[in-house]
């Protein structure tokens, strides 16, 4: 091998060593908790954390033009969940001071947030009094993603919706339709009822609401997270939910939501 090819191997050597590196390091690295305040929404503040999925459109600036009709939509969607922003996060979940509700984004295909919604769930179940989460479905990574979501909210429709959340959580398998009348058999859920709902206007209400409230906080993928009043954008650990949790419950999430 001349010089001139081996200069060229190391240098790539090099930048593949500095990129993992730099994927690697932060890990191991304390994390702090460090907030920076939102002018909008008022009395939210963000803590930007680890890798996300999706939120890359790939029609951007190639033309692609919505209709009026789906602008309008879109419109009415923000205008409806800005104007009650916290019963659009959080719902009937039965918070109080002390119980710190979490809006959780994910899609069933961003491999983050297998992870982190199997933590949020045995963290929910480990603190029932101190924390709440309310599921919310943000499919951004194809028809897959778009398929698996309405059918999880259809199933909700029956009282399913967490067991096929799990599922569709830990199957290696893409949604297809005939991989989701399976799902309806083993679970027991009426197929036939299921795919009625999938297209029915309240379950394309509630992608709706999802996807402009993912607009308000300026989501860019999935896993994203409100905690009380704090937003967190891509995956975090553990001990920083709980530190957000407990800074919450000392501050008093509750009080953008008096404000909002």
């Amino acid at each position: 091998m001349d010089s001139g090819k081996r200069s060229t191997l190391v240098t790539l050597g090099a930048i593949v060593a500095g990129y993992a590196a730099l994927r690697t390091v932060p890990s191991l690295l304390p994390e702090k908790l460090e907030l920076e305040p939102l002018d909008n929404p008022d009395g939210f503040r963000k803590y930007v954390a680890g890798d996300t999925s999706g939120g890359f459109d790939p029609f951007v600036g190639l033309g692609t033009r919505e209709s009026d009709a789906v602008i309008a939509r879109k419109e009415a969607a923000l205008e409806r969940v800005s104007n009650n922003l916290c019963d659009a996060l959080y719902g009937e979940l039965g918070t109080s001071p002390a119980r710190v509700p979490i809006a959780s984004f994910s899609d069933y295909y961003c491999p983050y947030c297998r992870i982190q919604t199997e933590r949020l769930a045995e963290m929910t179940n480990a603190m029932p009094n101190e924390v709440a989460v309310a599921w919310h479905e943000l499919p951004l990574l194809g028809d897959s993603s778009n398929l698996a979501a309405k059918a999880a909210l259809a199933a909700k429709r029956q009282g399913a919706y967490v067991t096929f959340h799990e599922r569709l959580m830990t199957t290696p398998f893409q949604a297809t339709p005939e991989y989701l009348s399976r799902l309806a058999g083993d679970l027991r859920v009426d197929e036939e009822r299921l795919v009625a709902d999938m297209e029915s206007p309240e379950v394309v209400r509630e992608l709706e609401n999802s996807s402009a409230l993912a607009r308000v906080f300026a989501f860019v993928g999935t896993p994203a997270l409100v905690i009380g009043r704090t937003v967190v954008q891509g995956q975090i650990s553990d001990t920083m939910v709980r530190k957000i949790i407990e800074l919450e419950r000392e501050e008093g999430w509750n009080a953008a939501c008096v404000t909002v």
